[in-house]
Parts: structure tokens; C-alpha cells; sequence
């Protein structure tokens, strides 16, 4: 059974950082683009950032540039979002999605993948 699951979130004060985590089962991840979304209380779910297959290329909203950085393991079946110099409107449910490679990147990002995890919480206050 194909499984993503993220882990990493929590609470954390402004300016703070995390590392979350998805780690795939069930399948690998070296034929499938792999990206981090994001949903907010009474917000659509937004793309974060996106990395091909091989890591070759990423993509990253506007407005997370230069703070997080997506990154991935093969061999661990891991792909990593560290977020760096959070803000509180960085606050929701964050989610890994993969596509299969054969797939556009930059509209993976924008729509989705074929599968997803069951998100984790990242909340930023003091």
C-alpha cells in the first residue's frame, strides 16, 4: 500500500525553524515528484515548494523563498522541508503529495499529486 507520511510540525515562535519530514512506504520515491503544500484555516490549499525526481530542479512560492528549502533522500525515501525564519502566516496543515516524474513539475506544484499524506500541524506564535 502506497503511504506518505510527514512529521516535523509543531509549535514554534516566530523566526523559528523546523524540519518536516516525508517519508514514503510502499513504494519508492525515485520515480515521483515530491511536494509540500499547505492549508490554512479557512484558506485553499496553496503550494509550498516541489523537487523533481532526481532533485534536480525545485520550486518554491513567492512567498517562501529564500526561507525554506526542500531537499530530498532517496535512499531513505525521504523528502525534507526545512523552514527557516518562520512567520505566523506560515501557520497550517502542511501535506507531501507525489506525482510520477513524467509530470510537469511546475503544475504538479500548482495542482497536486496522485498521492498524499495525512499532514502535520506547523503553528508559528509566541
Amino acid at each position: 500500500q502506497l503511504q506518505l507520511v510527514e512529521s516535523g510540525g509543531g509549535l514554534v515562535q516566530p523566526g523559528g525553524s523546523l524540519r518536516l519530514s516525508c517519508a514514503a512506504s510502499g513504494f519508492s520515491l525515485d520515480y515521483y515528484h515530491i511536494g509540500w503544500f499547505r492549508q490554512a484555516p479557512g484558506k485553499e490549499r496553496e503550494g509550498v515548494s516541489c523537487i523533481s525526481h532526481n532533485g534536480g530542479s525545485t520550486v518554491y512560492a513567492d512567498s517562501v523563498k529564500g526561507r525554506f528549502t526542500i531537499s530530498r533522500d532517496n535512499a531513505k525515501n525521504t523528502v525534507y522541508l526545512q523552514m527557516n525564519s518562520l512567520k505566523p502566516e506560515d501557520t497550517a496543515v502542511y501535506y507531501c503529495s507525489a506525482r510520477a516524474f513524467l509530470s510537469n513539475l511546475q503544475r504538479m506544484c500548482t495542482m497536486g499529486g496522485d498521492y498524499w499524506g495525512q499532514g502535520t500541524q506547523v503553528t508559528v506564535s509566541s
